[in-house]
């Protein structure tokens, strides 16, 4: 029996060696290789170049924000989807957007929020001369938001579904307002969901590269973006694996940090 379990075992392994393991190995050897063999110069001119240390601060600034605004759209939706009939249904009409190709949803956008797209067409209808959406922060945002809600939404849900009514009901029986219910019993209930869903937006977004060059012009500048310039563009392969590096640690942070251990071990200190 157990020998079958190992025998399973090994396409995955092979896959997370070859596309997972291996990559990181090599990144991280470039990002401390130079002309004269190991060092540490390019970690150095990354923490000492305002230009890098912006371009961190705009990829946590627009994952933040990208994050705050998913959560704000998904928790009410994942709620009332929890409450409906026929949830598979919804649930399809949901995921279905993530079965389209990226790069298909960022040109159907372009489409949208161009001088002659759908928006300013349906502008001039009041009136308003046509306005310049594309290429500029709101455009990127909401483009990120909207693709990155299902994936708040789903874990979100999956959290609330597990919660017991009767403990929602247990709660209105004390006498304990909507609110009262909602910041005691439900919201403590679906944490793990909503961390979850914190975890599946805001790391993607950190790296964000083809939304930022299509959607949000040359405004919106990022990790993600700086590190396919040093590799297509410059061919600075050593630069483009230091900033690669310091994303993935970005990211274990942030793993760590949202994560529900973190959390309970921050209580027991308390």
């Amino acid at each position: 029996m157990k020998k079958s379990k190992l025998f399973f075992l090994i396409p995955y392994v092979l896959w997370l060696s070859l596309f997972v393991i291996a990559p990181i190995i090599l990144i991280t050897i470039n990002a401390f290789k130079g002309e004269d063999g190991f060092t540490l110069k390019n970690f150095q001119q990354f923490f000492v170049n305002g230009t890098f240390l912006r371009m961190t601060l705009n990829s946590f600034w627009y994952a933040f924000l990208i994050t705050l605004i998913t959560l704000l759209i998904s928790y009410p939706i994942a709620y009332i989807l929890s409450q409906m009939k026929n949830q598979q249904f919804w649930l399809l009409l949901i995921i279905l957007p993530t079965w389209i190709n990226l790069l298909l949803k960022a040109y159907a956008f372009i489409g949208i929020f161009s001088k002659h797209g759908l928006l300013n067409n349906f502008l001039r209808l009041f009136g308003i001369a046509p306005a310049n959406i594309l290429f500029t922060d709101f455009a990127f945002i909401f483009v990120a938001a909207y693709i990155e809600i299902p994936f708040m939404i789903l874990p979100i849900y999956n959290a609330i579904c597990d919660i017991n009514p009767a403990v929602i009901q247990a709660a209105y029986d004390l006498g304990a307002s909507k609110w009262q219910t909602f910041i005691k019993v439900l919201w403590p209930l679906s944490k793990s969901g909503v961390e979850s869903g914190i975890q599946a937006v805001f790391i993607p977004s950190l790296s964000l590269f083809m939304l930022t060059r299509l959607i949000g012009g040359n405004r919106v500048i990022t990790l993600g973006t700086a590190i396919e310039e040093y590799f297509m563009t410059t061919m600075n392969w050593s630069m483009g694996s230091t900033i690669g590096v310091v994303l993935i640690v970005l990211m274990v942070i942030v793993m760590l940090f949202t994560s529900s251990d973190h959390h309970k071990k921050k209580e027991i200190k308390l």
